[in-house]
């Protein structure tokens, strides 16, 4: 047999020369032929049915009516209504200390003191350069009292002699002596006069040397020891730190550029700080200043709050985290904000179903469209989805202020009881 022959032949030969009838090879064709039309159908019905997407299942949620408040946050730290640094006008030795931290002080009261010798010498030297200059007066009264009686005799004199004695020059000198006598005892009052401030000068340096408080309050810092040496030449040293009344205090905080719109005077507050992490403090905005501050590009206003601290729990430096509240609603038609977000996937248009070729062979992927556009409505309006007989519907409304969870809904398009779309089911993004 030559290798020009058919295969096919070569083939039935062979079947022929084992006697298979050809009836029977016929009859196993067709079932062979069977069996892969039925492979084949029934995995095109098993593509076309994982190419078929699930039914649609939505998370909803009611809307509701009830109360909403808006709040502002901001940090910032607890200050003393009014504090004050005591600091010393005169270098010196710190002799005396007479308070410690946390002691209640009252105006007046001796807080420490400088060690005054050489104050003191200076006093004594100023009393009597006062005397002396109080003795140059006596002296330059009694020239002058001098000069005088003696230009008077001088004129009777000369009244008498019809003008003849004294000489004119004699007169004149005379009257001189006068002018002086008088300039001199005006000098001589100037002197007292100076001697007398540098004494009062040296009496108020004894003075400063005792430092007493300025006010009632309690000592925040002492920041000073019996025997430092306090240098006060370029600028008061602080020694006390004292604040004038820890019952009431200021809460100092930065509002956001983007907020302070929100923020007025007499709005309530309420504040934490980490010491007690299980209590809320309350507080009233007392100023909202105009002045900003930038710090990392970022532009911050300083708002000061008002508050009662009557346990004296909270003290100055605390650092608190308050929320203003700038709007307080009450029986208000509100929905999640996750309904102003959520947007149904758009259908698949009806087209006829795939052919068997197309099921079996794969094609080019296939673009889908995106979800509806979710673009915010002009006049302060959105775009939110019910359910309405098992299908979204689109509904437009206008909404209000929002506390970042839920949101407030205006006008009668949603009414309380309705159920607004929040997301997909299954877990698809809307």
């Amino acid at each position: 047999m030559g290798n020009d022959e058919n295969p096919l032949m070569s083939v039935a030969e062979t079947l022929n020369a084992q006697g298979v009838p050809r009836r029977k090879r016929r009859f196993k064709w067709l079932i062979i032929l069977i069996i892969l039309s039925a492979v084949c159908v029934t995995s095109a019905f098993a593509i076309k049915e994982m190419d078929r997407p699930d039914p649609v299942q939505y998370k909803t949620q009611k809307v509701e009516r009830g109360k909403l408040t808006v709040t502002v946050t901001a940090t910032g730290n607890l200050e003393p209504t009014n504090q004050v640094e005591v600091g010393s006008e005169l270098s010196g030795t710190i002799r005396d200390v007479m308070v410690e931290e946390n002691n209640r002080v009252k105006i007046g009261q001796v807080l420490a003191g400088l060690d005054t010798t050489r104050l003191e010498a200076q006093y004594l030297e100023a009393k009597a350069k006062l005397a002396s200059a109080e003795a140059g007066v006596l002296q330059a009264r009694a020239t002058t009292r001098e000069a005088e009686n003696n230009l008077a005799r001088f004129k009777h004199v000369r009244r008498l002699s019809n003008n003849k004695v004294p000489s004119q020059y004699e007169l004149d000198g005379a009257e001189a002596a006068l002018a002086r006598a008088r300039a001199n005892a005006a000098s001589a009052n100037a002197a007292v006069s100076q001697a007398h401030a540098a004494l009062e000068v040296t009496e108020t340096d004894l003075k400063k040397a005792v430092i007493r408080s300025p006010m009632n309050g309690v000592v925040l810092d002492r920041d000073v020891e019996p025997g430092q040496t306090v240098a006060a030449s370029l600028q008061a040293p602080v020694l006390f730190t004292l604040a004038e009344d820890l019952v009431q205090m200021e809460l100092k905080v930065d509002v956001d550029e983007a907020d302070v719109g929100l923020v007025r005077e007499g709005q309530e507050a309420t504040f934490v700080v980490d010491a007690y992490p299980d209590r809320t403090f309350t507080a009233l905005i007392t100023r909202v200043c105009y002045g900003s501050d930038t710090t990392d590009g970022v532009v911050t206003y300083e708002t000061v709050l008002k508050l009662e601290n009557k346990d004296l729990s909270l003290r100055p430096g605390m650092t608190a985290t308050a929320d203003i509240i700038v709007e307080n609603l009450e029986n208000v038609v509100l929905i999640p904000n996750a309904a102003l977000r959520f947007s149904p996937p758009v259908e698949k248009e009806d087209k006829p179903g795939p052919s068997l070729m197309d099921s079996l062979l794969p094609g080019p992927p296939k673009h889908t469209k995106q979800n509806h556009d979710q673009t915010n409505i002009p006049g302060n309006g959105r775009r939110v989805w019910i359910l309405k007989n098992g299908r979204p519907e689109c509904l437009f409304i206008k909404v209000g202020v929002s506390d970042g969870m839920k949101t407030q809904v205006m006008g009668e398009s949603l009414s309380p009881g309705m159920q607004v779309i929040l997301a997909l089911q299954n877990g698809g993004k809307g």
